[in-house]
């Protein structure tokens, strides 16, 4: 996979904070990616599923519980991050950007701090999506497990970035 890396200006300056948003189905390798995206200088990984895990213990069993607790967190921490990425920050994102609204919702983040903005799409077969998700819930190392039938029903809502939409984008296949 390719990771970005800051872009000086003509001036050496660094460039502004970037808001790295990732799009991928469960499983896809997202927050692999973000991992890898987070060693940048000037970088922090803001991780849904660590701020839930600890906010929301055993609170979340099913699809509607993640979606009422995900929705508090990203009001709770939107300002939190415009303010990473005014101070010149980059920002990697590991909260799926896998919605029209959800994408907009980070739209406003990056837009309402000046900030640059990556999308990550990685365009991944779903069957290779639920291998490695038995495979992490066998683990036992994630906070959260979802079935075969959960990823389906997720599945159903993902809406995968269009042109139309106007995100800078890099596609991982």
């Amino acid at each position: 996979m390719k990771t970005l890396r800051t872009i000086e200006t003509t001036a050496g300056l660094s460039a502004p904070a970037v808001l790295h948003m990732v799009c991928g189905k469960i499983g896809a390798g997202k927050s692999t990616l973000t991992k890898r995206l987070a060693t940048d200088p000037k970088t922090v990984l803001i991780s849904e599923d660590a701020w839930l895990a600890r906010l929301y213990p055993n609170e979340i069993q099913t699809i509607a519980d993640y979606a009422r607790c995900a929705g508090r967190l990203r009001e709770a921490m939107a300002a939190h991050i415009e303010t990473l990425l005014a101070a010149g920050t980059s920002v990697v994102l590991d909260f799926p950007s896998n919605t029209i609204t959800t994408r907009a919702w980070a739209r406003g983040v990056f837009e309402r701090a000046g900030a640059a903005h990556c999308l990550h799409y990685l365009d991944i077969p779903d069957e290779v999506c639920k291998a490695r998700l038995r495979a992490r819930n066998l683990s036992g190392e994630h906070p959260f497990e979802t079935t075969d039938e959960e990823f389906d029903q997720i599945t159903s809502r993902f809406v995968a970035p269009t042109v139309e939409e106007g995100y800078n984008v890099v596609r991982y296949g």
